[in-house]
C-alpha cells in the first residue's frame, strides 16, 4: 500500500503537468515519477539520474551500467528499481541471479553494493579494486550515479511506491517458489 499515491495526470498542478510532459518526451512516466511529481523540485532532482547514466555509459558500457544500478538497487532491497533492472537483464538474455562477470565488472558491482550498504564508509579494498579500472573523473561520476540510485531507492522504499504493472512478470520470486518453478522469470 503506497504511503503517497502516485498522481494521476488530471490531478497534477500545472507545474507538475509541465514536468511530466517534458519528461515524457524522452522516457516513460512510472509510478515513482508520478509520486515524485507531488514535488516538482524532488522530481527534477532525481531525474538527473538520466544525465548521470549517460555520463557513465560511455566508460562502463550498457551492460555494466545496468549491472551497477541493479547491484545498488538489489542491495537496498528496492523492489521497483531492482525489478526494473532485472527486466533489462532478462530481456537481454541474462539470468540476474547467476551473472557472469569479469574482474572489472565484479569490481564495479562490488562498489555499487558497498555504496548501497555503507556509503558513509567505503572500504579501501573495494574502492581501490574499482579505481584500478577508472580515472578520477570516472570515479566521481560513478559515485554520483550510485548515490542518486540510492536516493531513488530510498524514495521508493520509504514512500511505498507501488510496482508498475509492466514490471510484475520480472519480479524476483522467493527462493522456495523459484525452486518449484513458480513464476516466469524466477
Amino acid at each position: 500500500m503506497p504511503r503517497i499515491d502516485p498522481l494521476e495526470y488530471d490531478d497534477m498542478p500545472p507545474d507538475a503537468r509541465a514536468a511530466h510532459d517534458r519528461h515524457l518526451q524522452t522516457a516513460r512516466i512510472t509510478n515513482m515519477k508520478r509520486t515524485l511529481l507531488h514535488s516538482v523540485a524532488a522530481f527534477d532532482a532525481l531525474m538527473t539520474w538520466y544525465p548521470l547514466r549517460d555520463t557513465v555509459k560511455p566508460f562502463l558500457g550498457e551492460r555494466l551500467t545496468t549491472l551497477f544500478a541493479h547491484a545498488v538497487s538489489s542491495e537496498t532491497d528496492c523492489l521497483i528499481c531492482s525489478t526494473f533492472f532485472r527486466r533489462i537483464l532478462i530481456d537481454g538474455g541474462e539470468d540476474p541471479d547467476a551473472l557472469e562477470m569479469d574482474e572489472r565488472e565484479a569490481a564495479v558491482v562490488a562498489y555499487g553494493r558497498a555504496l548501497a550498504v555503507t556509503p558513509h564508509r567505503m572500504a579501501d579494498a573495494v574502492y581501490e579494486r574499482v579505481a584500478e579500472h577508472l580515472d578520477d573523473g570516472q570515479m566521481v561520476a560513478l559515485t554520483a550515479f550510485g548515490a542518486l540510485m540510492v536516493a531513488t531507492n530510498v524514495i521508493n522504499n520509504a514512500l511505498g511506491v507501488p510496482l508498475d504493472d509492466v514490471l510484475q512478470p520480472y519480479r524476483r520470486q522467493p527462493a522456495a517458489a523459484a525452486a518449484e518453478g513458480v513464476g516466469a522469470h524466477g
